[in-house]
């Protein structure tokens, strides 16, 4: 199935309602496995793409390398416990999504987790 990242579908729009503590992000990684289409370089210079391990990045160098529709850098399982092996690298795409903004309770759902739950 070819979707777009939750960001995209809902504007990006800043957390309204409870805010999730940033913790809550190491059991989830929804938003990392939502789709294989958003994971992609728009604002990375050439320096910033060279700085993630090639393992991560895709063949045409535009974003981050997917299995399915699952970032190949998500460590863990989704909803449990996970992680980014290349967070202190990660695409402007990634940093851009929050805990419980729309694209993280758009990617939640679609995992069937919890969007309201305590961290």
């Amino acid at each position: 199935m070819n979707r777009e990242h939750p960001a995209n579908l809902a504007g990006a729009a800043t957390p309204s309602g409870r805010e999730h503590p940033r913790e809550d992000c190491r059991t989830c990684g929804a938003c990392c496995a939502f789709s294989r289409d958003w994971p992609r370089f728009t604002l990375e210079t050439d320096a910033d793409i060279e700085r993630i391990p090639a393992a991560f990045v895709n063949e045409a160098s535009s974003g981050m390398r997917c299995n399915g529709d699952r970032c190949s850098a998500l460590i863990g399982d989704v909803g449990i416990s996970t992680t980014c092996a290349v967070y202190g690298q990660r695409p402007e795409v990634c940093r851009a999504c929050e805990p419980g903004d729309d694209a993280c309770r758009i990617a939640r759902q679609h995992f069937g987790i919890d969007a309201g739950r305590d961290g």
